[in-house]
């Protein structure tokens, strides 16, 4: 990093936003007066006048060709950004620019400050639940009590931010990845809690389609960094449906045991099997990559 690196980079993936993103850049400016920064717009193949405004707004403006999504914008950002923290948002007005020094304050003890929208937050009632079951099924998989798997507004110090480029999906997922990749990694996360706004302008994001790509993602995430988290309920299951079969069978309807138990519980067995190897294969999988980023 030169010396003329600014403090902090502010990542804005953006598209279509014309009519938010001088508003979005005015606010950064006021909070973080005082403080070297750049703010990076990142304008994900908009069809309006995002890169127009935002560069008469006198930021750095780099375009993708097309619509490529959210999570190459933020990846794109990342590459791009020279400071030593790295904050993103997003340019819909759902998150308080005001609340980006809260952030900036937790970074140093910690690795990634996360702002987790609070009950008041204005979002709608479908997608509070369905946070709430990502939130349950992420502490289950990482350990820890995750408080806001999905949300976009963070900052992580750079170095890390970096280590998990090649991880990050290219849709709108990517908040969902780096959490838990920063989790499974012994980096340190914490939550602060945000009143989130009701996005301006139509969401982009599809509920059914890409709800179900969130939860592909996390499953993803367990395999790669904990896979018995999947394996050995997965195993479990077979075992005990197994079990409980052939015991039905032969208490009630006094047959056979049957092959159909004894399939299932050797396939759980082999199964479980699968996870170890798997684990054993993710364990040498990250100490390889943590080598390689201290080089």
């Amino acid at each position: 990093m030169s010396n003329d690196s600014p403090h902090v980079s502010i990542i804005i993936p953006a598209y279509n936003e014309a009519n938010n993103i001088v508003e979005i850049i005015r606010k950064i400016r006021e909070v973080l007066q005082g403080t070297e920064h750049e703010i990076l717009v990142i304008d994900d193949g908009s069809g309006d006048e995002t890169s127009l405004r935002a560069e008469e707004a006198g930021v750095k403006v780099i375009r993708h060709p097309y619509n490529i999504g959210n999570g190459a914008s933020i990846k794109t950002g990342i590459r791009n950004a020279r400071g030593e923290i790295l904050v993103m948002l997003d340019a819909d007005g759902q998150h308080p620019p005001e609340d980006i020094p809260r952030l900036l304050d937790k970074i140093g003890p910690y690795d990634m400050a996360v702002g987790a929208r609070t009950s008041d937050s204005d979002t709608d009632l479908h997608r509070n639940f369905a946070n709430t079951v990502y939130n349950l099924l992420a502490s289950y998989i990482s350990g820890t009590k995750v408080e806001d798997l999905t949300s976009g507004f963070r900052a992580v110090k750079a170095e890390a931010g970096r280590g998990f480029v090649y991880l990050l999906p290219n849709r709108f997922s990517y908040p969902t990845t780096i959490t838990l990749a920063t989790l499974r990694s012994g980096r340190s996360l914490v939550y602060v809690p945000i009143k989130g706004r009701r996005r301006i302008g139509k969401s982009n994001i599809r509920l059914l389609k890409d709800g179900l790509r969130f939860l592909i993602i996390i499953l993803r995430i367990a395999t790669i960094y904990s896979p018995l988290k999947i394996f050995i309920p997965a195993s479990a299951l077979m075992f005990l449906t197994g079990v409980g079969y052939g015991l039905f069978k032969v208490i009630f309807l006094n047959t056979r045991y049957g092959p159909t138990s004894a399939m299932l519980m050797t396939i759980s067995v082999v199964v479980f099997m699968v996870g170890l190897v798997s684990e054993q294969i993710a364990q040498l999988r990250f100490e390889r990559s943590e080598y390689f980023s201290k080089e």
